[in-house]
């Protein structure tokens, strides 16, 4: 059943169940209803269009499920679209939740989410003054409890950037750390992609005059742009760490290499002398200077020991070895 909860409300208090029929949701002056759907069937979202009058174009924008956060006023309607995430087995799950706002009915639609609102419908019931506002404060609810959602996201992903920035200050990164540093900043971009249009959503219902939005509950939503706002700064925070994490974990194996190839020269170097005098006397020349001499090969050898010594002791010094 995609129906999560359905209630009536008066004076912020629940007063009875109402189910999606035609009885059900009669409501008395005063009242107002918030239906929670989770994916609903073309049936139960046909009772709502019916009884709520729901324009058609917000209808197919709820029941598509592919929609980027938005605020749409259709006459005395609201229909807002927020983008849910959540952090499963390391990796960045995205949903949407649709909200149809009017006078006396919240419907909340959830795709791909499976963050139930039954936790925040507990804690409005908790505090009636509040929910007495009526369906814009069940709005601000929705939004700030998706909101909320997004920080624990940035906190692991921060956790994350700093192993890897810590990493690759102690040593060389391996090949599944590169690409575990390419795969968090694919995911921390796109997560804020979205981010932009959630702070346009709450800045919208803060600052323009609404249907359905009652001047009072304005600066709640100014509360929820804020949030998003500064998640958004952190992630901004961490992607530019990212790029610097990459850039030194570059910087270092350019130096390595650069080592290693001192290294070899050096040792290139070093190995040259003996090639270089062996190649001489391996020559077949009849006359060749200190060939019949009885000190010769000793004096030879002397010379290639002393001459490598000098080049060892001089790339030593220059850090070449």
């Amino acid at each position: 059943m995609s129906v999560v909860a359905s209630y009536v409300y008066r004076d912020g208090k629940r007063v009875r169940a109402a189910p999606l029929t035609e009885k059900g949701l009669t409501l008395k002056p005063g009242e107002f209803v918030w239906i929670g759907l989770h994916e609903p069937t073309d049936a139960e979202f046909d009772v709502l269009v019916k009884r709520f009058h729901l324009h058609p174009l917000a209808v197919e924008d709820a029941l598509s499920a592919h929609q980027m956060p938005k605020v749409e006023v259709y006459g005395h309607e609201l229909f807002v679209v927020a983008r849910t995430a959540e952090k499963v087995d390391d990796v960045i799950r995205y949903g949407e939740t649709h909200v149809f706002v009017g006078t006396d009915h919240v419907i909340s639609i959830r795709h791909g989410s499976a963050r139930s609102h039954t936790a925040l419908r507990a804690q409005l019931e908790a505090s009636p003054e509040q929910l007495r506002a009526g369906p814009d404060f069940v709005l601000h609810g929705v939004l700030d409890f998706i909101a909320d959602a997004y920080v624990p996201i940035v906190d692991g992903a921060e956790d994350s950037v700093l192993e890897l920035e810590q990493r690759a200050l102690d040593a060389f990164l391996s090949r599944g750390e590169i690409r575990r540093l390419f795969t968090l900043r694919r995911e921390l971009l796109k997560f804020r992609r979205i981010l932009g249009p959630m702070e346009e959503v709450a800045g919208r219902l803060q600052s323009l005059d609404l249907p359905c939005i009652d001047p009072d509950i304005r600066p709640y939503f100014r509360d929820i742009a804020d949030h998003v706002r500064r998640v958004n700064s952190r992630l901004n925070g961490l992607t530019d760490i990212l790029a610097s994490v990459f850039e030194v974990a570059n910087l270092l194996e350019q130096q390595r290499q650069g080592v290693i190839t001192r290294k070899l020269a050096s040792w290139a170097a070093l190995l040259a002398v003996p090639t270089a005098i062996a190649g001489i006397y391996g020559m077949n020349f009849e006359f060749m200077p200190e060939l019949h001499w009885r000190y010769g090969y000793a004096v030879v050898m002397g010379l290639i020991v002393a001459v490598c010594v000098g080049l060892y002791i001089t790339f030593k010094r220059t850090k070449w070895l």
